[in-house]
């Protein structure tokens, strides 16, 4: 019986011990008497002052083991009262596995019906992202800082979930029930947190802690059954090891959050957006659940107790008051998300319904992000006219606004802007003809009638204010209507206004291929590949391109690194094969379709294996 008891024991020890709890006493004792070499070696946590090895990641972090400027970096810290944030090492899942395992997951993902591949809106969320990061890096929060990718997600349910490797999605519904820049880039903070913080990664060495531990219980449970000859007490102990399984990844989860809005309130704070914005957008948030009788979706995934909500109300009492400035895209991008998110003709006629209502009862937050949401649902309606003659009126009202401050204001205060406003005159020009009511709307001094070259007007006219989504909106219904030298001159100028922006890019590029122009299409295209090679839509572009240029090769080994950014390697390999199985395959071709083919079947490889050990 004795005996029993004692193997009983013995199991339930080495099961119950993390995994590789020997080779860390081992590590840390080869560190300590390891002699001084150009190897960078792994730093036992216990040696790391809590407060770093919180905000700075650990033995990973970019200041570990240089103590000079970790003190003065610790005595600025004190002086914030930053948190102790806890260990964002990770654990076992490095950085760089962490990305791996969340472009796979991407690739899944993209093909979802719900992925919305918009670049107009993933262009403006990854801005936020961007200036969010740039905080980060000024205060050196997080272990290491990510290339944040962010992308919506079509759903009207107000959620947005982070990714392991730096994916963040966001959905139409929490864009469209965001009232000001602040409040969208508080929620993006967060989600950018967890990712900072590492939390995924801490998450899984949880769970599979948590994991032996349960294991460990369930196995005494059935030994100590079998000893005691009592399935009752078996079984006792077996659900309480699940049950404290559970009670510690709860406990995570509120640390998470807890996290999560610490280091998302120092970014937001820091990168000039409104500090009440996360506590403002949280409260509506528990306001509409409370009304409703429902919890949206964003307040299950993430748990708002009055603990958070006084912490974060608490320290934005804290932060100088700023006043700030919002940022014009925001507005049309939000309107672009309410219509983005519907699916049919009937919904894209109500949403514009609802659009015109609020301008009318003088209750839109925007009145020109209206009537471009407007135009938008005409567009997608195929009424090209009335689409246009909506966005002109944006470009008025638009014209005539002052930059917004970024705070909603209540509808009984908003002064009304009255759509047909008088305004600078403006050129004698057809309407009917889209790129003319786009250019008309946007000169702002006095021309003769019979001016009618549009390079012409487009030069003489003072530059007035635009955005990204009004120029390329007016150069996608110009190419939609069938205008495609018009079109193409419109998006001419959106590319050349805004160089960054991958939809002015895109519309360049869909106008040319609309107008047949393959050999401008696929030089733009072939420019956009060398300046960004990890972005599959410039190949894709450039395959199609070739294809119409009859540059079967280059369409082949375009066609081959879009499938290959995919995962699609088998198809990626399958194309070089055919381009180097083309007859006018010359050496030079020959030779570079053979290096990048064995680079292909070598990275398919090793994916292979690396998907073999996840499993």
């Amino acid at each position: 019986m004795r005996s029993n008891r004692l193997i009983a024991a013995v199991l339930c020890l080495a099961v119950g011990l993390p995994p590789g709890a020997f080779a860390q006493t081992a590590t840390q004792t080869t560190v300590q008497t390891a002699p001084a070499s150009g190897d960078s070696l792994t730093t036992p946590s216990a040696t790391i002052d809590a407060n770093v090895f919180g905000l700075y990641g650990g033995a990973a972090a970019r200041f570990a083991n240089r103590p000079g400027e970790r003190a003065g970096l610790q005595a600025s810290m004190n002086a914030l009262q930053l948190p102790d944030l806890g260990d964002g090492s990770g654990g076992a899942l490095t950085p760089q596995a962490e990305r791996r395992l969340g472009e796979r997951l991407m690739r899944d993902l993209r093909r979802d019906p719900d992925y919305l591949d918009d670049w107009l809106i993933r262009d403006y969320l990854n801005s936020i992202a961007a200036r969010l990061s740039a905080a980060a890096a000024m205060q050196y929060i997080g272990g290491y800082l990510p290339d944040f990718e962010l992308f919506p997600v079509r759903d009207p349910q107000i959620n947005a979930f982070s990714m392991p490797g730096g994916f963040i999605g966001v959905n139409t519904g929490l864009i469209a029930t965001s009232q000001t820049e602040s409040e969208l880039a508080s929620v993006v903070g967060h989600e950018m947190g967890h990712v900072l913080q590492r939390h995924i990664a801490r998450m899984m060495g949880s769970s599979e802690r948590s994991g032996y531990a349960a294991l460990a219980a369930m196995l005494f449970g059935v030994l100590a059954g079998v000893v005691a000859r009592s399935g009752d007490l078996g079984m006792g102990i077996a659900m309480g090891g699940q049950a404290f399984a559970l009670d510690n990844q709860l406990r995570f989860s509120r640390s998470a959050e807890h996290e999560a809005d610490r280091v998302g309130f120092q970014m937001l704070s820091a990168a000039g957006y409104d500090p009440y914005a996360m506590v403002s957008f949280f409260a509506r948030l528990d306001r509409t659940a409370m009304g409703d009788n429902g919890v949206p979706p964003y307040l299950r995934t993430h748990p708002l107790t009055g603990e958070r909500m006084a912490d974060m109300e608490d320290r934005a009492r804290r932060v100088p008051y700023r006043q700030p400035r919002q940022d014009p895209e925001y507005g049309f991008v939000r309107a672009r998300a309410r219509v983005l998110q519907m699916n049919s003709t009937s919904e894209y006629r109500d949403v514009a319904s609802r659009l015109r209502a609020e301008i009318e009862d003088q209750t839109a937050l925007n009145v020109a992000a209206n009537w471009y949401g407007i135009a938008l649902a005409q567009t997608l309606q195929r009424d090209y006219d009335a689409a246009n003659k909506s966005l002109a009126e944006a470009r008025k009202v638009f014209d005539a606004e002052p930059a917004q401050e970024d705070r909603p204001v209540p509808a009984e205060q908003k002064a009304p802007v009255v759509a047909n406003k008088p305004v600078a005159p403006s050129l004698s020009i057809d309407v009917a003809s889209p790129a003319s009511a786009a250019l008309a709307s946007l000169n702002a001094v006095q021309a003769p009638n019979a001016v009618v070259n549009l390079g012409t007007i487009a030069a003489k006219r003072p530059q007035s204010r635009s955005s990204p989504s009004l120029d390329v909106l007016a150069a996608d219904i110009a190419r939609l209507a069938g205008h495609d030298n018009e079109a193409i001159h419109l998006a001419d100028t959106a590319q050349a206004r805004w160089p960054a922006s991958h939809a002015a890019i895109e519309t360049h590029l869909q106008a040319l291929l609309s107008a047949r122009r393959f050999t401008e299409a696929q030089a733009l295209a072939r420019r956009e590949t060398r300046d960004d090679p990890n972005q599959p839509d410039w190949w894709r572009y450039l395959a199609q391109a070739s294809a119409g240029a009859n540059d079967a090769m280059a369409q082949h080994r375009a066609m081959a690194e879009k499938l290959a950014l995919d995962g699609a390697w088998p198809s990626a390999i399958r194309q070089l094969q055919a381009a180097r199985d083309l007859k006018s395959a010359g050496f030079y071709d020959l030779s570079t379709i053979s290096a990048r083919l064995r680079d292909f079947e070598t990275r398919y490889k090793e994916e292979r294996e690396m998907e073999k050990d996840d499993s």
